[in-house]
Order: structure tokens, then sequence, then C-alpha cells
């Protein structure tokens, strides 16, 4: 390349000097093309000689529990992927609709053969993806809402219980029997804080408040999930609330005539009248970041924890019927979280034995939260064991 280099930049002198002569045969409209042509000429060869070749993009895959149509949590994940392909210049492939069971060791492997980078974004495929990490020390797993990690294997979540203790203050507004209602998923530890949070933000404002709390065992099943909104309404619960990944119980809940919020995005649409507002996540961003410092080089196993602050957790726009001044209240608590003024899980604060379990000004740990395994006092309810 630099032999081949000098050799063109030793006819470019030909060239010029050959203008030169013919600039003074007074051929000047020759003379003035061909110097132009020579500075051009000149300009491109330098321009090749020093420009490095493109550095390689990562290959990227995304393993989802449920459909990217699910309206919940898939489909925020799947917008964050869109988001990353956008910024980045990368196309990702995805596998929609995995199991949490050994199929997903057996995805996750083939995915690993023929990716750099592979998201599992759900709780469930941690220890699956821990195993095929050992296996494949080159590429790096990221995995959405776990504790495991290894040298090539990190986690990655955010805060979105302080966006379920706004949702619970605007719940706490908006009941008129004091009875709201909880669709739980499963009973893990990420169900529980967030109903927890809900319920004391609830409290915050309506101290008689209760909240009644029904496990489905699913992420994503709709007519589960709306089996169980109906009995919680059945029960008197007049505003909902469901940590599931699809719209099934705003929808019961409109029926009625009730309150509802979702999960993990804005589904107003579903309900415009019935909608009260909900946690979203926004996980753009990271995915950006995440797959821009594989390409720098940088990237390090770590456990990242996103939240209000950051943007990786938001809450959605209120619903068309949510009263300005309830709106008020969860806008002023909302920027009291960002700021740090306000923490989500300061006591005292007791479980629904009678136990108390945070202390008076004691702020639970991340750590603490991310490993909770108790009720707090208002929760008619148990976990199941």
């Amino acid at each position: 390349m630099k032999r081949r280099g000098q050799g063109f930049k030793f006819s470019l002198v030909t060239m010029f000097l050959l203008a030169v002569v013919l600039t003074g045969c007074g051929n000047n409209n020759t003379a003035s093309n061909t110097n132009g042509a020579a500075t051009n000429a000149a300009a491109a060869t330098e321009a090749a000689a020093t420009t490095e070749p493109a550095a390689e993009k990562p290959t990227v895959a995304f393993v989802y529990i449920g459909p990217p149509g699910d309206g919940g949590y898939t489909y925020q994940h799947d917008q964050g992927r869109l988001y990353m392909e956008k910024e980045l210049g990368i196309k990702a492939d995805f596998v929609e609709n995995v199991p949490e069971s050994a199929d997903a060791e057996r995805i996750i492997t083939e995915l690993a053969q023929n990716h750099d980078i592979v998201f599992t974004t759900s709780f469930g495929y941690m220890d699956f993806t821990l195993n095929v990490a050992g296996k494949f020390p080159n590429v790096k797993f990221l995995h959405a809402s776990g504790y495991k990690t290894a040298d090539n294997m990190g986690t990655y979540f955010g805060k979105n219980y302080q966006a379920s203790y706004l949702s619970g203050i605007a719940a706490g507004k908006m009941t008129t029997k004091n009875h709201l209602g909880y669709v739980g998923a499963f009973p893990i530890s990420e169900v529980i804080y967030n109903l927890n949070a809900f319920t004391l933000g609830a409290q915050s404002v309506n101290p008689d408040v209760k909240v009644d709390v029904v496990w489905t065992n699913t992420w994503y099943d709709p007519a589960t999930e709306r089996q169980a909104a109906i009995s919680l309404l059945d029960k008197g619960a007049d505003v909902l609330l469901a940590y599931q990944d699809s719209p099934a119980t705003l929808q019961a809940a409109a029926e009625r005539g009730a309150f509802a919020g979702g999960n993990d995005s804005d589904m107003s649409k579903y309900a415009p009248d019935n909608y009260l507002t909900n946690p979203v996540w926004n996980w753009g961003p990271y995915y950006v970041k995440a797959v821009q410092s594989v390409m720098d080089g940088t990237w390090k196993s770590e456990q990242y924890s996103g939240d209000m602050a950051d943007g990786m957790v938001e809450l959605a726009p209120f619903g068309s019927k949510v009263p300005d001044d309830v709106k008020q209240l969860v806008e002023d608590a909302k920027a009291k979280i960002i700021s740090g003024e306000l923490d989500v899980f300061t006591g005292p604060i007791s479980d629904n034995k009678g136990n108390v379990v945070v202390q008076d000004g004691q702020k639970l740990t991340l750590e603490e939260v991310l490993s909770m395994n108790w009720l707090v006092k208002g929760v008619e309810g148990t976990i199941p064991q």
C-alpha cells in the first residue's frame, strides 16, 4: 500500500510539471484544469492513505419472554432494541416467546455461537444465561433483573419501584372505597417490592387504604390476568394496578367503571377514560451504552441499576380523568425522588404481620430491596412458598 501510494504521488508531480510547461506555452485553461485535478487527486490520495478501516460492529441478539406485540414488558424491550439499532447502525436479532425452561438454555446457546452480545430479558433466564456464559467466554451476556454475574456476564435493571410508589399515590387519591387491588405475576422479589412500593405510595396520601393481591404465576397470559382482575373487583377493589405484561387488567377494570394501570409501558390507549398511570421502562439508552462499550473495548461485568434520575424508569402519562390536584401530588413526589430527597423504602415500615422491618429513619439498601421477601402493612395476602 505504501509503495503504491508513493508511486501515485510521483505521477502527480510529473503531471504538475507538465502543467507548468503548458502554462508557459500560453495554454492557461489547460494549466488551470490540470492543476485543479492534481490538487484533488493529491487530497484523495492522502485521505486514502490515512483513513483506517471501519471497526467491525458486533453482532447482537435478544431473548424475549413474550411477543413484541404484548403491549407491555417485551414491547418496551423491543422498542429499546429498535432505538439501539437506529443509534448505532446495528441490526440485532431476537427470539420471542422463549419459556423460562431448558428451552431457554438451548436458544441462548444457539445465539452465542454466532453473536458477540446476547441480552436475556427475563428473570427466569438467569441460571441458563450463567451456564451458557461459562461455555462462551468471548461472548458478552447481559441479563435483565437478575443478580448473578460472571467475567463475561453482567446484569441490568432499574428502580421501577420508584414509579410504583408514584402510581400508588395516584391510586390512593382516586379510590372511593379505600380498597385497591394488585394483580401480581410471580411472588418473587421483583414483584414483591413493587407491590410494597405501590402500597406505601397509596398510604402516604391515604393511611386507611388496603391492598388485595392476587398472584397469577404468569408474565403474559391475558385470560388469566383478566380473571385475577375480575376477582379483585368482585371483592370490592375500585382501583387496580397490575405487574403483568398485558393490558388485560385495565380492560377488565374499564368494563366495571374502575380505574386501573398496567406495567412496563403506556397502556392508556386500551382504556383512556379509566386509565390511571403506571411504571414505564425506557431501555434504549442503556442498550446503546452497553453495546457501545463493547465496541470501545471498555465493557466490564457489572450490576447496573437505572432509576428515574437517569431516565431508565419513567411514569406513564395520566389518564384523561385523573384530576389536576392528583397529578400535582404525584409530580411533587416525583421531583423529590429524582433529587434524592425521597427514598421509597425509608422507615418506619412494618410488615403485614405486625413486625417493624425498617426502623425509623433507616433506608433499605438496594441489595435489601432486591431480596425483599415480606409484605408491608396494609397488604391483604401472603407470599406463596
